[in-house]
């Protein structure tokens, strides 16, 4: 009887054991509460001719974890031009060089491998203190990256501003809550009431340049009738651009022809997610190599939206791959940049 009573007092002391609660997942408070951000960034350096630029987008989950798709273009690794498949109709375009209201009907192009898939894909994990987003990313090399969160005015948006960066230099990127793969089409980039400005940094022939605060005239582009993934626009004079001293001796601004339009050109490149593209050239330079679309140093500049938490369109980041023809680094341009209304 004893031994039974205490095998009982046993199982009751077992059975009356509470149970232990499960294991809780800590959640991180997301940047600026945003999840998906389009982000611009480059490693530029006035005596490198080693330097790169990256666009793309960052993914964040309340884990602490951030997942990044960029594209690289590097003058380590130059790539040419590439074509985008659309040439804007004759509703945006003309085929009579002489025309001084719109763009000649040449195929847009963009910087190379930018219609496909990004080049890389990595992790890492991100802390915020206050205003400042920290990433470490999870890659062979030590990259660790710092940005101040600045939320919008009307709390749609969330902007980094780069603090600091173990590789890049400068950057630009804008965040909110609406999926990647939202894009506004170029309707209504046309139509978009708020003032955009661009900021950039731009590298070229061993010299940074640094300039803000510059309207961007979405409205004077005109829309395509056909290809309405299309803008064209036809500015019809430059004073520092598509100058005689800037290669065009027999045509450009300051002979006597005095010829400094410059041809843009505003695509989408995708359907599915943030990607457009903007190119531009003098016209004097094409006439100078007696071509009708210009076939040298374009420029070619990759753009990723920037879209709100109600899914509306605010801008872009971009920025500028255009490796020289020549193979010369030295005349390479590139750059990074934000057009938009919340700077």
């Amino acid at each position: 009887m004893r031994a039974a009573a205490a095998f009982l007092s046993l199982v009751l002391a077992i059975t009356i054991v509470p149970a232990q609660p499960a294991a809780t997942v800590s959640t991180l408070p997301l940047p600026g509460g945003k999840a998906t951000y389009v982000v611009s960034q480059g490693h530029l350096k006035a005596a490198s001719s080693q330097n790169w630029v990256r666009l793309g987008s960052y993914r964040f989950a309340t884990n602490g974890t951030v997942t990044a798709a960029l594209y690289l273009w590097w003058q380590r690794h130059p790539e040419a031009r590439q074509r985008t498949a659309t040439v804007p109709d004759l509703g945006c375009t003309t085929k009579a060089g002489g025309s001084r209201s719109r763009p000649r009907a040449c195929e847009v192009l963009t910087a190379g491998g930018f219609t496909g898939a990004p080049d890389e894909s990595r992790t890492g994990t991100y802390t915020v203190s206050g205003n400042v987003l920290t990433i470490r990313w999870k890659i062979a090399q030590a990259w660790t990256e710092q940005w101040y969160v600045r939320p919008s005015p009307d709390r749609r948006l969330a902007r980094l501003d780069l603090k600091h960066s173990t590789l890049a230099t400068h950057g630009y990127g804008y965040g909110s809550n609406a999926a990647l793969g939202t894009r506004r089409a170029m309707s209504s980039v046309k139509a978009f009431p708020g003032s955009l400005r661009q900021d950039l940094t731009s590298w070229a022939g061993g010299k940074l340049v640094a300039s803000g605060d510059q309207p961007f005239g979405n409205s004077a582009f005109r829309a395509c009738a056909t290809t309405t993934s299309c803008l064209t626009y036809l500015q019809p004079s430059s004073r520092g651009a598509c100058q005689k001293s800037g290669g065009c001796p027999k045509y450009g601004g300051g002979t006597r022809l005095n010829i400094s339009s410059i041809q843009y050109y505003l695509t989408k490149i995708s359907n599915s997610d943030r990607r457009d593209t903007l190119w531009h050239w003098c016209t004097c330079l094409a006439m100078e190599r007696g071509e009708f679309c210009y076939t040298g140093n374009s420029h070619v500049k990759p753009l990723m939206q920037v879209i709100d938490d109600k899914g509306a369109f605010r801008g872009w980041v971009g920025a500028e791959a255009s490796f020289s023809t020549t193979g010369s680094r030295a005349a390479d341009m590139m750059a990074v940049f934000r057009i938009t209304d919340f700077r």
